[in-house]
């Protein structure tokens, strides 16, 4: 065994890149919400991107390290500490020796970080992904090999935006439905409480549409359907993988990471790009990431703080 939760908290789910190729079978994708983040979480301890880690929102979870660990905690800037010896700096790599207690608190901008541990957690495997289908509880042991870090830090928000300029997005199939379709980028709105990893959900002013019924028809994450009451939902990571509802539009690739990080109260407006410039910001977005990860892979090698 590697940690024993002590306080799940609000909401701490154990994290891969999901299940991308079991959409046809009505299983949302999954997996980390920020991708970018749990990428490079996992690259500081020498892993490999994709490798399980513990997702935290909003109030992070409490864990007592079991046997030596390498970790870090990445994503918005969560308090943490280590109770009794030390607080955490934000980015930082640490070793937690057996019998210490982990104790990551709030952030007071973003939503979500990862906690990596060296060499990764280990879970079942179901249907091509480890990632879990509800979150961790009180008492669960997450199982890892026993490991220790060296130290370095890197801070997430050189690659951050929380809250600051607009989303882009697309044209969706059924943009044409709405009466005035342009009130969608002229307008800001606001994301509420009822906000999860299935969907954010704005309010703001409602948009009008023509009447009728459309058939359900595939979606994914970043998809923006207009429910009955005129108000948009950003399809989140665990959304649905078909709906009804008309899409005004569907967020670019480059700004999906973003969605995971909007907290509740934080103003969101829209911008209208060309599919040009969505490649080009997908591109950008990828080779930023790329250069991050082999820079840190170089450094420390794949398994290198790995103890057996």
């Amino acid at each position: 065994m590697s940690l024993t939760i002590l306080d799940p908290g609000l909401h701490s789910l154990l994290v891969d890149t999901g299940r991308p190729s079991s959409r046809s079978l009505g299983v949302a994708v999954g997996g980390a919400a920020d991708r970018f983040a749990f990428s490079l979480g996992n690259a500081l301890l020498g892993n490999e991107p994709k490798t399980l880690a513990l997702e935290v929102t909003l109030a992070g979870p409490t864990l007592r390290a079991e046997q030596r660990t390498g970790a870090v905690i990445f994503g918005a800037p969560f308090a943490a500490r280590i109770e009794g010896k030390r607080d955490l700096e934000r980015g930082e790599t640490f070793t937690l020796e057996p019998g210490e207690v982990l104790k990551i608190g709030g952030t007071p901008e973003g939503v979500r970080a990862y906690l990596c541990v060296a060499g990764g957690f280990d879970s079942p495997e179901i249907l091509g992904s480890k990632s879990g289908l509800e979150p961790v509880k009180k008492g669960e042991e997450l199982q890892s090999r026993k490991s220790q870090t060296l130290g370095r830090s890197i801070s997430f928000h050189a690659f951050s935006s929380w809250g600051k300029g607009r989303i882009r997005i697309l044209p969706g199939p059924q943009y044409d439905l709405f009466l005035q379709p342009e009130q969608f980028f002229t307008t800001p709105y606001e994301v509420t409480p009822a906000s999860n990893r299935m969907g954010l959900r704005l309010k703001g002013e409602k948009l009008e549409r023509r009447p009728g019924e459309l058939t359900s028809e595939p979606v994914a994450p970043g998809a923006v359907q207009i429910t009955n009451d005129g108000l948009p939902v950003v399809l989140g990571i665990d959304g649905q993988t078909i709906g009804g509802y008309p899409k005004i539009a569907h967020v670019i690739r480059a700004d999906l990471d973003r969605l995971a990080q909007l907290r509740p109260g934080t103003a969101v407006s829209f911008q209208l790009v060309a599919p040009e410039e969505a490649e080009l910001a997908a591109t950008e977005r990828a080779s930023v990431l790329r250069e991050w990860l082999v820079r840190l892979l170089t450094v420390i090698p794949q398994g290198s703080l790995l103890l057996e």
